[in-house]
């Protein structure tokens, strides 16, 4: 009877074992998911060109072909086409924009141009400023808002900035923006003499965008842009 007893309880004891055995391989309801999240970058970019002209500032190719600079052979009284033109890419995020008119010896210019009660190439508020775009035709005043001048520490260069007046929203074409101005007429008032100080003169036209959001105003946005 004893022995019957103990092949019972070890038969149980193997049963018990084999029900732990088949309970430990169930596992707890579970379940899991990812978010993974995408980063493309935005870009502004532009590029800045002029129609090719000939020495004497008429149009090569009939105005359809555009360069990054010309030479001019200055002549009293002349005009010459000059045409800066800024194309914002396609893609580009909404920006806003503004070309900078370098005029280098600036000094010599004016010595062209002597400064007189009245002229018509330098301001009345009393500042005597040069205006650059007294030399200009077809001035684009309504899109082009003159923002001022500033002059280097030597009195050589200066420098003239005009803003954009809109902002140049995302496209996916690109944006030919108007033409600062098309023209430069040297006045007949430039002798012999006083031709001879434009030999020196440079006017170097730089195209500067910078992203819209993010700022409040033009002001901010360009503070933040920094030196020309």
């Amino acid at each position: 009877m004893m022995k019957k007893r103990n092949a019972l309880l070890l038969s149980m004891c193997a049963v018990l074992l084999v029900a732990v055995s088949v309970v430990g391989t169930f596992a707890y309801l579970t379940d899991r998911d990812v978010v993974t999240n995408t980063f493309t970058v935005g870009a502004v970019g532009l590029s800045l060109d002029e129609a090719e002209v000939n020495l004497d500032g008429t149009y090569k190719n009939g105005h359809d072909t555009r360069v990054k600079g010309n030479a001019y052979k200055l002549i009293p009284g002349h005009t010459y086409y000059k045409d800066p033109t800024v194309t914002v890419d396609a893609g580009s995020e909404a920006a806003y924009v503004r070309m900078i008119v370098k005029v280098e010896r600036i000094d010599q210019l004016k010595l062209a141009l002597p400064y007189s009660e009245g002229s018509a190439y330098y301001s009345d508020d009393g500042n005597k400023t040069f205006l650059f775009q007294s030399l200009c035709g077809n001035w684009d005043s309504a899109t082009w808002l003159y923002e001022g001048y500033t002059e280097s520490e030597n009195g050589l260069d200066g420098y003239y900035e005009f803003r954009y007046k809109d902002i140049v929203a995302k496209s996916d074409n690109a944006t030919v923006l108007d033409d600062l101005f098309e023209t430069i007429t040297i006045p007949g008032e430039v002798d012999n003499n006083n031709l001879t100080y434009l030999s020196n003169v440079k006017i170097v036209v730089n195209a500067h965008a910078i992203q819209a959001d993010g700022f409040d105003t033009a002001d901010l946005a360009w503070s933040a842009f920094g030196e020309n």
